[in-house]
């Protein structure tokens, strides 16, 4: 009795396109955008090399692309922070802890890395790049004044890269006392956001 030929396999162009993103977005997690090459991408992907162009017209688009996916990723993380941040003055400590697990989640640290660095040599890119940065200070604005707002924020860039260059973050003790010490900073009367106290 003859075998029953193998039913033709559905073609599914949006999972193929899903497929080539996430390739592309680990691999800039791992490499950097300046290391996606089209046939890197097909093979993480799985995918045949011509899939790559079929569904980006150029190296460009799929690095930009991916780079939005990480970025977008970034912005969820920077969500779900925002009740805690609402509690820096009644329970600093949850804020704080929020801080300390974006820093300690290794794709997170790298996402933020690829984009910044990225951005650095691709100016079209820096709003995208600045997005965390920019929306974190406008969170923290709103309960702590801008100056203050504006030295977390960049502190924790710098900590992040340290964080993707060490291979982990800043110790918690370290990472606690510098953002207590910027929650509690003196800052000048005329800002108008910011609140006396803890």
């Amino acid at each position: 009795m003859l075998a029953e030929p193998a039913a033709p396999r559905k073609r599914d162009p949006e999972g193929r396109r899903r497929a080539i993103l996430e390739a592309a977005t680990e691999l800039i997690v791992e490499s950097g955008a300046a290391a996606l090459t089209h046939r890197a991408v097909a093979a993480r992907a799985g995918v045949p090399l011509g899939s790559t162009t079929q569904y980006f017209a150029s190296i460009d688009e799929l690095r930009d692309s991916a780079l939005q996916v990480l970025a977008d990723e970034i912005e969820l993380s920077l969500a779900r922070m925002e009740p805690a941040i609402a509690l820096i003055h009644e329970r600093p400590e949850v804020a704080l802890a929020e801080a300390i697990d974006f820093l300690s989640d290794r794709r997170a640290v790298l996402s933020d890395i690829a984009l910044l660095t990225t951005a650095v040599t691709d100016p079209r890119l820096n709003e995208l790049a600045l997005r965390w940065t920019n929306r974190l200070i406008e969170m923290l604005a709103a309960h702590i004044g801008r100056a203050r707002a504006t030295a977390i924020a960049l502190y924790l860039d710098g900590a992040a890269i340290n964080a993707g260059l060490s291979g982990g973050p800043i110790p918690v003790a370290d990472i606690t006392r510098t953002l207590r010490a910027l929650v509690e900073m003196p800052i000048p009367l005329e800002d108008p956001g910011a609140r006396s106290g803890s």
